[in-house]
């Protein structure tokens, strides 16, 4: 086996909040731990990014989604050729790419799975166009073990903290558990921000609440609230992913029929809501099975003082609560630090998905490489 040695790999991520392109230039040790040498954030161009959200709402043509695959991958080189202008080219790129499916579920159509993901953001284009060897498609391998193909993070999370809940709150908010009682896993605990951002822009014209600043001023309907909490997803074992195929703009126009009138109070109470899942998902799922008293906060709920404070207020006093940025990992760039450590591990050979997480039958390699 080769012998490993350190790279410098530019991991790029966007996630479902879909907000801009995160592109981390880290170098990564043959331990696993990933230093970040620079981070950037990419915004998508208005018209590109308009697109996209057409395709997560099923609005655009076949021709579209194509011409998007591509259009997507320059925009991904872009924002690597930003730090490659800077730092010179890396060993590596390790794109997650733009989700714009993921069907985890065990459908079959003429005894043939549909479970399934689709990620855009070309890598023939990002390798063209910076010149470096690209790792993409790391999702599809776990699908074809058996898993989920998500969550992917707890690798990372796995190799850099021990005995903590690792919680993202992006778009969807997602845990890791890692504890010496139990084998490391994880799941997706429901919505994070992306119910709370479309109501800011419905409402209030603002992409985002900007440190909770407007759920600090509403008030949480409690009725609405305990309505919202009785989805089914909240009820199924793990391990479990869902995504904006669940939390849907219909579904978002559905629950808004019984929202309370003001439009504060409706954002005071999906913040609650975002907060109370991970509550009641810890209780449900993790405490039963090992002791864990820190929670590490990352992904844009980190940054929202109202949502942090909701879950000091949910969560048993005895758990810390702490942020990505305690332990000297960017809360900002820790997923595309994480991809950059897949992408690490695909040119190795390494076996980076956790069954326990995700549900495959195995350990697979994860990513495809595009070289030059």
């Amino acid at each position: 086996m080769e012998e490993k040695e350190p790279k410098k790999i530019i991991g790029l991520m966007s996630g479902t909040s879909c907000d801009s392109i995160d592109a981390a230039l880290c170098e990564v040790m043959p331990d696993f731990s990933v230093k970040l040498i620079q981070g950037i954030n990419y915004t998508y161009p208005e018209h590109i990014r308009a697109k996209i959200f057409a395709a997560f709402r099923n609005d655009i043509s076949l021709k579209e989604v194509c011409q998007l695959n591509f259009a997507v991958g320059q925009c991904f080189a872009n924002a690597a050729n930003a730090l490659i202008d800077e730092f010179g080219k890396p060993d590596l790129i390790a794109s997650h790419g733009q989700t714009i499916y993921h069907y985890p579920y065990d459908e079959k159509l003429d005894n043939i799975s549909l479970k399934s993901t689709f990620q855009i953001g070309e890598s023939s284009i990002i390798a063209a166009n910076t010149g470096c060897n690209v790792i993409t498609n790391f999702r599809e391998n776990d699908i074809a073990a058996g898993g989920q193909g998500a969550p992917l993070v707890c690798f990372a999370d796995e190799k850099w903290f021990k005995n903590s809940l690792v919680q993202n709150i992006g778009g969807i908010s997602n845990v890791t558990v890692v504890s010496g009682d139990c084998a490391t896993f994880g799941f997706d605990t429901g919505c994070g921000n992306i119910m709370l951002d479309y109501c800011v822009q419905k409402f209030f014209g603002q992409k985002y609440d900007k440190n909770g600043e407007i759920a600090k001023e509403g008030k949480i309907c409690e009725s609405w609230l305990n309505c919202l909490l009785q989805d089914e997803y909240y009820f199924i074992d793990p391990p479990k992913t869902t995504g904006r195929e669940y939390f849907s703009t219909r579904y978002i126009e559905n629950i808004l029929k019984t929202a309370p009138s003001e439009p504060k109070d409706i954002i005071a109470s999906l913040t609650a809501l975002t907060a109370k899942t991970i509550a009641q998902a810890y209780e449900r799922f993790v405490y039963p099975n090992c002791h864990v008293d820190t929670a590490i906060i990352g992904g844009g709920g980190a940054y929202n003082k109202t949502m942090m404070n909701l879950l000091r207020e949910y969560l048993p006093q005895r758990i810390e609560l702490k942020t990505h940025d305690d332990y000297g990992i960017s809360n900002n760039y820790k997923e595309a630090m994480a991809f950059a450590l897949l992408g690490y591990c695909n040119y190795y050979g390494i076996p980076s998905n956790v069954p326990s997480c995700t549900g495959a039958g195995k350990r697979v390699v994860l990513g495809k490489m595009t070289a030059l």
